[in-house]
């Protein structure tokens, strides 16, 4: 019997919806920029080839630049250096793109302080509600942010003292990468870690922990509010990229409607 035959039903019948996750890509997507003397990357830019014209007739179609950590992207464990080792984008196992979706939900928290930090007690206390992590999950943090994504100063957040936005302790990224169960961690903010995470000790500990620990990360979700506790399914498709540190995604979620 398929086990695939009841999922499609079901997406047919609307019983399960499929939720886009991602932050639409165009040249006013806001991207990461760091301090000098670090040198940055790029968002996107086209440049046509042809548009229905002499140059193509019956095709339109562009050349596209874009950097690998630019809108909602997957953080691959070589984009940082404790995982310079460890597995670029194309190397990712599909099977570690899929996986029960847990959602964090600390939106009030963020609205009172943007400096606002997830601590290992935050996860402890999701699971004594709702159980354990599930195997090859991905924990995603619901913050609210993604609200600020049409205003580029809002959405980074930025002041003499550099950005301001939620993220991981050093002690919650070392709780996530040490656990089994977590294949990645999502945010709505522009990187993985809090806008404050060069002061850390270590410093940009998402980074360094769950990337040295072959996890994954991945920035820029929208619509977490549509997703329940626990029960969704995520699906991440990063371009293939060989040697890739990381790639633009689109982030799916499978959501089952009462």
């Amino acid at each position: 019997m398929s086990v695939l035959q009841p999922l499609m039903s079901a997406l047919n019948a609307g019983t399960v919806e499929v939720l886009d996750l991602t932050t639409p890509l165009s040249t006013e997507t806001p991207i990461l920029s760091l301090p000098q003397p670090f040198a940055n990357t790029v968002g996107l830019s086209l440049s046509e080839v042809s548009n229905f014209n002499d140059s193509g007739p019956a095709w339109a179609w562009n050349d596209i630049t874009i950097g690998e950590h630019a809108g909602t992207h997957l953080d691959a464990p070589t984009h940082w250096i404790s995982g310079k080792d460890g597995k670029s984008v194309d190397q990712i196992e599909p099977a570690r793109l899929v996986g029960p979706a847990v959602v964090i939900d600390k939106t009030a928290e963020a609205a009172a302080n943007p400096d606002f930090v997830l601590e290992p007690s935050h996860f402890e206390e999701w699971q004594a509600e709702h159980g354990d992590l599930p195997d090859n999950c991905w924990v995603l943090f619901r913050t609210g942010w993604s609200a600020r994504g049409g205003d580029t100063a809002a959405f980074i957040n930025a002041d003499d003292a550099g950005p301001h936005t939620p993220g991981v302790s050093p002690a919650a990224a070392q709780w996530l990468a040490t656990n089994a169960s977590v294949s990645g961690f999502g945010v709505e903010t522009v990187g993985i870690d809090a806008g404050q995470a060069a002061t850390f000790e270590p410093m940009f500990p998402a980074h360094f922990y769950l990337l040295g620990a072959d996890k994954y990360g991945l920035t820029s979700l929208r619509d977490l509010d549509r997703l329940p506790a626990t029960g969704a399914t995520i699906v991440v498709a990063p371009l293939p990229i060989v040697d890739g540190t990381g790639s633009p995604a689109r982030a799916y979620a499978l959501v089952e409607n009462a």
